[in-house]
């Protein structure tokens, strides 16, 4: 039998049963058995969502199939078939668990209560001798090969009655949720999936065998009864308030060009394509507290619809300033056949034609960083845009953490950086007035030793560093700088005791002056020099240490 990907509970759910069956594999301890009682009671929290979930998705069909008995009814009708199903297996393992317990617990009145199993309370958890009785028998003829070909049963009718090959996921996951195959261990021995799941088991494994498997019924039951209810047409009016929906290419229009919209009903019902009319209407409503709308006169316009139930609005605006619009969609109802009809407003503005140079970050281009800039054309799309740039070069990209349309990497500090912007605009091209900004080295970093710039530190945090570190504070930029040498100088004595490195880490000769360090001695790290992603080499402040 072919398996698929398995669902995240699927997952959870076998990976409790493996550790259940290595630890009785291992001939564990009673207080270790006692932990399969903690099992069983998460896999019934387990499956008691799955009986509320379930139960909404059931009331889900009845109130489509009370609003579209056609379309709706015939899958209700399925979907109780299949839960009707389930519950006659869920209750077929319940008794078989009930049995088991029973048996084994004589006497033992606060276990069972109705049809209830108290889990806490079944004192003869290492009991192996009742299960196999009951399930496999003795001469291989107990319940569990009946209880087999009832999961088989089930599973049978949810992918040939239900799915009927028309959802390989939903059949994938029923396969995986209600598998009978035999067990393959790594030598090659194979066993029964009866002897696999119930043979020589202490009772409570069996318990939380028994719980997994309604699990397994129910999860089955879920997908199979979710994948009936996608299958009512969605076009139809099952939904308790339909919006109507205006979509334009464009809220901003340049003086002329062209303004364009599509309008359509959110939900659409595929048997019948909508009317849409343009203009002003009037609202009344009746006693009933309904409202109804209709056009005024006869000075409105008809929309062609698409093949996909949508309006399309197209206009040239012949003035500047905000424009507002609006009309009716009607469609004939499939309760009555009469006409409902929707009202829907939008706007517009119509602006001359402006371009937008927009720094992400801040108002400054930095040499050596990824500067990013979104550049638009309002009403022209990206790919009609070109830019260009003086004292360094702009292209087409993004940064990792600003985006931006644009990336501009400026050359020279201290002299301004032009961006001239370009764009199609109705077929010819027009290009704007330059935008400048400033060009800035950036910031210097500050050392940094245990995360710390100069201060008290403990003997012991001191020993335990490994390098100096340098980096920018409160900068936009995440920029990374690499320290390549610094001085560390110690008083041992009343003299001056100098170590160098040559890169960020701490010598062994360095952390040797550390060991020289008491109370309320001081440790000086100077001569720190770094580099940027500009390729300087910078000296950085020194930093003063006071041991505590």
């Amino acid at each position: 039998m072919a398996h698929g990907k398995e669902t995240p509970r699927q997952k959870m759910i076998g990976m409790m049963y493996l550790v259940l069956t290595a630890l009785l594999a291992l001939n564990v301890s009673k207080e270790a058995v006692e932990a399969f009682k903690l099992i069983d009671e998460s896999l019934n929290k387990t499956i008691s969502n799955f009986n509320v979930k379930n139960n909404l998705t059931y009331e889900e069909f009845d109130r489509a199939a009370a609003e579209f008995p056609v379309k709706a009814g015939p899958w209700r009708n399925l979907a109780y078939e299949v839960r009707d199903r389930s519950n006659e297996l869920f209750a077929l393992i319940q008794d078989l668990k009930i049995e088991i317990v029973s048996t084994a617990e004589k006497g033992n009145e606060e276990v069972i209560e109705g049809n209830v199993i108290h889990t806490r309370e079944i004192k003869k958890i290492d009991e192996n001798n009742i299960p196999s009785e009951i399930l496999i028998g003795p001469d291989n003829n107990g319940k569990a090969y009946s209880l087999k070909a009832a999961i088989e049963e089930f599973r049978d009718f949810l992918i040939n009655n239900a799915i009927q090959g028309n959802s390989a996921t939903a059949e994938e996951s029923v396969m995986n949720s209600l598998n009978t195959d035999e067990f393959r261990e790594k030598d090659g021995t194979v066993h029964e999936w009866e002897y696999h799941n119930f043979h020589t088991l202490p009772l409570v494994a069996v318990v939380a065998v028994l719980s997994k498997l309604q699990n397994d019924v129910k999860n089955a039951e879920a997908e199979v009864i979710n994948y009936l209810y996608s299958q009512i047409d969605a076009g139809s009016f099952k939904f308790n308030k339909l919006v109507p929906t205006v979509i334009a290419n464009s809220t901003y229009v340049m003086q002329g060009s062209d303004y364009n919209a599509e309008v359509f009903i959110a939900a659409t019902d595929t048997t019948q394509k909508p009317e849409i009319l343009v203009g002003d209407f009037d609202s009344l409503q009746t006693a009933e507290g309904v409202w109804e709308y209709r056009m005024k006169g006869e000075d409105y316009v008809t929309l062609p619809i698409d093949e996909r139930g949508r309006g399309i609005y197209s206009v040239k605006p012949s003035s500047l300033g905000d424009k507002r619009w609006g009309g009716l969609i009607q469609m004939i109802s499939p309760r009555d056949g009469s006409t409902v009809s929707y009202p829907f407003e939008s706007e517009y503005n119509v602006a001359v034609p402006n371009v937008v140079v927009s720094p992400i970050a801040m108002n400054v281009f930095y040499v050596g960083v990824q500067n990013p800039v979104d550049i638009s054309v309002p009403g022209v799309g990206s790919d009609q845009i070109n830019a260009s740039m003086t004292n360094g070069r702009i292209r087409r990209g993004s940064t990792p953490k600003f985006g931006g349309s644009w990336i501009a990497e400026p050359s020279t500090p201290g002299r301004d950086a032009l961006v001239t912007v370009s764009a199609n605009m109705g077929g010819s091209r027009r290009t704007f007035s330059p935008v400048k900004f400033r060009v800035k080295t950036v910031p210097d970093p500050v050392a940094k030793l245990a995360r710390k710039k100069s201060g008290d530190i403990a003997l012991g945090e001191l020993k335990v560093q490994a390098a100096v570190f340098a980096e920018i504070e409160d900068f936009d930029f995440d920029l990374e700088f690499r320290v390549t040498g610094f001085r560390v100088t110690i008083i041992d004595r009343g003299y001056a005791i100098d170590k160098d490195a040559n890169s960020h880490i701490i010598t062994a000769e360095q952390k040797a002056l550390f060991d020289r360090l008491r109370r309320g001695d001081q440790i000086t790290i100077t001569n720190i020099t770094a580099v940027g992603p500009d390729g300087r080499t910078r000296n950085i402040p020194s930093m003063v240490f006071k041991i505590n």
